[in-house]
């Protein structure tokens, strides 16, 4: 079992009214020092079995279709860690 990890993000030329909002927040706290901030989505996907380029491919085709919307967001999809399956449960 793996978990693959989805990582979407509006698009440079978007706009994203919610990064600029922590942005703006960040300021009025006092943390200084930040430019931008871009707010996104993060799917885990825990994957049985074993990921090949056909099981990343058909993952890359959940993100397109389900997960992100291509018109407005961009989309990363990575390997995070192999997960071992042990007596009691994972590892």
């Amino acid at each position: 079992m793996a978990r693959v990890v989805v990582d979407v993000m509006p698009k440079p030329e978007i706009l994203d009214p919610q990064g600029k909002a922590v942005h703006g927040a960040l300021d009025r706290l006092g943390f200084g020092g930040i430019a931008d901030v871009r707010q996104g989505k993060r799917f885990e996907l825990e994957v049985e079995g074993e990921i090949t380029e056909e099981r990343l491919a058909e993952i890359r085709n959940i993100a397109e279709t389900l997960l992100s919307n291509p018109v407005i967001e961009d989309f990363s999809v990575r390997v995070e860690e192999q997960l071992v399956a042990t007596e009691g449960g994972l590892a």
